[in-house]
């Protein structure tokens, strides 16, 4: 076992720019759950030095945040395991920044950060606005140069490559490169949003869907990025995926993945997949009550799944959330079974397992018996192709 004070010795001896890419490159492997010994000790040294006010995550130098603010609502803080069209990793900027000012545009990232750092200083925001608009102007005609041939792909994915070792910057990037071509129609379709959708319901999907058909005319490759927009705006997050099934003639998954839309399904599960990440990190450091409110958003969501999409268990959709939810089942499970059983979990209990909907029922029986889980969730699934599901 490596000593802290070797530790701290092997700290020393690295650049600060070098000590900040290794707080970047740990708080990333942080969020993808991996397990490294003696990291705890170190990450809580560097965000000594590197963060301020509590902050856990790397943010950009100022210069940069101008550059990067059109892609602000599609950020996301979490694990890079799953690959969402509409989303981009808020980790993989700082590599994708360094990568520009480096190896793409070293003279106009210079020239671009010190006009940005005087116009800053003086609180010139419009003109700060206008100079970043045209610094993202002559990035978007640079990638769009060199990023079509296969040759220029590698060594692009190489330099990144020494800058994170994330396998999600490259695809970031390009989602960047999509982001910046439509920057201007995106910040319109985004501002004819309601500022908050409490219930998606008829009247409020056939607008938000002339509102996307309208985008979709002029940006049809960037339609992922304004559902994004619209899950920003929504207080149920499942309700995305109405737009998909409303846009479908039946409710079948194969004439929803059909649709425009179909990318809002995978989006969901998307969120599913974040769940995940933030329940183990919940039950990790004990926070039960927070694990109960994420499994409730859970079974909420695969109830919705389940009962809006027929034939779900015969499409990619429908394996991948299998997957989740036996992921899910087994980190609840982990958890349980660390008491006995006659004291009971909170996370077991029935008050849970009926949670207000026939997914708290479907809990019900995966928590009735570790030994008949499989059992439980199959018998479950035959009511959902019954008269529960004819009603919804």
């Amino acid at each position: 076992m490596v000593q802290p004070d070797r530790l701290q010795e092997y700290l020393q001896r690295l650049s600060p720019p070098t000590r900040s890419n290794l707080l970047t490159e740990l708080e990333r492997l942080e969020l993808c759950g991996a397990e490294i010994p003696g990291s705890a000790f170190i990450t809580e040294k560097l965000r000594a030095e590197f963060r301020t006010n509590g902050q856990t995550q790397k943010r950009t130098s100022s210069p940069a945040r101008y550059f990067f603010l059109p892609l602000e609502p599609m950020l996301v803080d979490g694990a890079p395991e799953h690959a969402n069209s509409g989303r981009i990793q808020r980790g993989s900027l700082a590599a994708i920044w360094e990568w520009i000012s480096r190896d793409l545009l070293p003279t106009m990232a210079r020239d671009f950060t010190s006009q940005m750092t005087d116009l800053i200083a003086a609180d010139k925001q419009r003109e700060a606005r206008q100079a970043a608009s045209t610094f993202q102007t002559k990035v978007v005609k640079s990638l769009e140069n060199i990023i079509g041939s296969p040759d220029s792909v590698a060594q692009i994915r190489n330099r990144l490559a020494t800058y994170t070792a994330s396998k999600t910057a490259y695809d970031d990037l390009t989602k960047m490169l999509g982001v910046l071509r439509a920057r201007e129609a995106l910040a319109k379709f985004n501002d004819a949003l309601p500022a908050k959708i409490n219930k998606f319901e008829d009247a409020q999907v056939a607008k938000v869907t002339q509102l996307l058909e309208g985008f979709a005319k002029d940006h049809p490759e960037q339609i992922p990025f304004a559902l994004t927009l619209v899950a920003g705006r929504l207080k149920t997050n499942w309700q995305l995926i109405r737009l998909a099934t409303k846009a479908a003639p039946s409710k079948n998954a194969a004439d929803i993945a059909a649709t425009p839309y179909a990318a809002a399904v995978s989006m969901v599960l998307d969120r599913l997949e974040d769940q995940r990440a933030t329940l183990r990190f919940a039950l990790k450091n004990e926070r039960i009550l927070v694990a109960r409110e994420i499994l409730a958003f859970v079974y909420d969501t695969e109830y919705a799944l389940r009962v809006r999409i027929d034939l779900l268990d015969q499409s990619d959709w429908g394996r991948r959330l299998d997957e989740l939810m036996a992921a899910i089942a087994a980190l609840v499970d982990a958890e349980v079974s660390r008491f006995p059983e006659k004291v009971g979990h909170i996370l077991g209990s029935r008050r849970l397992r009926s949670h207000q909907s026939f997914a708290g029922r479907m809990t019900y029986w995966t928590w009735k018996g570790r030994d008949a889980v499989n059992d439980g969730l199959a018998f479950c699934r035959k009511m959902v192709s019954g008269p529960e599901k004819s009603r919804a």
